[in-house]
C-alpha cells in the first residue's frame, strides 16, 4: 500500500484507491474488501507488455518515471513496483494506491486503508 501517486486522483478520485494485481481473485478480494469495510477501491488496467515501455531508458534498466504522463499513470507505478519483485518470486502481489483517500483537506489523515487490510485479511481465509 502506497501514498505513491497524485495520478492516482486522476484516476480513481478522491474516495477509491486504485487497485491493481496479477491475480484476478486478489484483485477481486481487493474490491470486495472496499465494499465491506467503506474502504473504497476501483481496479486499474494491468497490461504489462504496454505499460513496461514507459520505463525504458538508454543507460539504465528503466527509469524510475514514465515517459508519457497521459498513459494510465497510476497504473503505470504499479508495473514498477511489480518490475522490482525478485525474479524468481511466484506468488501474486496487489498494488493499492491510496494517494487520493488517505488525506483529507491538505493536512489530515483519514486512516484510510486499516479497515481495506483487517477485511481483507479477515476475508483471506474465505477466498478460494
Amino acid at each position: 500500500m502506497a501514498t505513491l501517486t497524485g495520478a492516482q486522483l486522476i484516476s480513481s478520485g478522491k474516495r477509491h484507491a486504485s487497485v491493481m494485481s496479477d491475480d484476478e481473485v486478489l484483485e477481486k478480494h481487493a474490491l470486495e474488501a472496499g465494499l465491506a469495510s467503506g474502504d473504497l477501491t476501483h481496479a486499474l488496467i494491468y497490461c504489462p507488455e504496454f505499460l513496461f515501455q514507459e520505463f525504458e531508458s538508454p543507460v539504465a534498466d528503466m527509469k524510475n518515471s514514465v515517459k508519457d504522463r497521459m498513459n494510465a499513470q497510476s497504473a503505470c507505478a504499479g508495473q514498477f513496483i511489480a518490475e522490482h519483485l525478485p525474479k524468481d518470486y511466484t506468488g501474486s502481489w496487489l498494488h493499492v494506491d491510496m494517494a487520493g483517500p488517505s488525506v483529507y483537506g491538505n493536512d489530515r489523515g483519514t486512516g484510510y486503508g486499516v479497515g481495506l487490510l483487517l477485511e481483507m485479511l479477515g476475508m483471506g481465509s474465505k477466498v478460494k
